[in-house]
């Protein structure tokens, strides 16, 4: 797989997209104008490291963005061109491995996917008279993930000791913030290709849980919403799938944010609902006012 990953078609197209999605600079300070360049200069060099075991990826830059309606920060990790160039490589190796046996009720960072998708489906199942939604919210997800149980999760599919020691590497990097590096054990940082992945990866456990119980629902990225008939059902489910994401996966349920409640009172992916039998779907009013 190593091979696959390191080929120069593989690489032709992770420059491309990194190039493409432009984007700020990691902890060197190295734009994505100069990567091409600098990869054309150190190939050989980078690629013998990666061969070898060797390489060792940077510290990803903290940077802190305004959650969409107020609600706190959300923490980014940017790693350097380099490290994202190689992490996209790695990113479109996976893919067809793991994609093709995620959950169809998972819509978030999935090729041919989009948010619409979830929603038109979410209209669906209240259609279907599914008029209650357990709106689960996992707190800082993407900076809880279970390194060891991801990397399991991952080693059941991918046997190349030296591409699971390279996204092992990529885990445990490190941050960089306020010129100080934090070790990372646990959590795929958001700003990375690799992490979306990651995260699904991660959260397709749920997604079989779900399934397995014969629930109606949709996720996205770490937005998932369980669709029922009743409250006493809602808050059935709430709680007998906290105690699956707490005990199972090592994530935390945020309880303030999480509720049972009418998904017209509520937002999915920036979009409300009207209460008619035949729901209407609208962008809500908090993401209005963000425009």
């Amino acid at each position: 797989m190593l091979e696959q990953l390191l080929s120069r078609e593989n690489l032709l197209q992770a420059l491309k997209r990194v190039e493409a999605n432009k984007g700020s600079h990691g902890v060197d300070g190295m734009s994505v104008k100069s990567l091409r360049e600098h990869i054309v200069q150190n190939w050989q060099t980078l690629r013998q490291a990666i061969e070898e075991g060797t390489y060792e990826p940077s510290p990803v830059r903290r940077v802190e963005i305004p959650k969409p309606g107020g609600g706190g920060v959300r923490l980014l990790g940017i790693p350097t061109v380099t490290d994202r160039m190689i992490q996209q490589a790695i990113a479109q190796v996976l893919t067809p491995l793991f994609d093709p046996e995620f959950s169809d009720h998972s819509y978030g960072f999935r090729p041919g996917r989009r948010g619409h998708e979830a929603v038109r489906k979410a209209r669906e199942f209240m259609k279907e008279g599914y008029r209650y939604v357990v709106d689960l919210d996992l707190e800082k997800f993407f900076d809880r993930v279970n390194h060891d149980r991801l990397m399991m999760k991952i080693s059941a599919k991918v046997k190349d000791k030296k591409v699971l020691l390279l996204i092992r590497k990529y885990l445990q990097s490190g941050v960089m913030e306020n010129g100080l590096v934090k070790p990372t054990t646990e959590g795929t940082p958001q700003g990375g290709p690799l992490s979306p992945l990651l995260s699904n990866i991660v959260l397709d456990e749920l997604d079989k849980e779900l399934e397995k119980r014969g629930h109606r629902f949709v996720r996205y990225a770490d937005d998932c919403n369980i669709y029922v008939k009743t409250p006493r059902a809602g808050e059935r489910v709430k709680a007998s799938i906290t105690i699956f994401i707490e005990t199972r996966l090592k994530l935390k349920v945020n309880q303030a944010k999480s509720a049972v409640d009418r998904p017209w009172r509520r937002k999915f992916l920036g979009f409300s609902f009207s209460h008619d039998k035949e729901p209407k779907v609208r962008i809500a009013k908090q993401s209005l006012q963000r425009v």
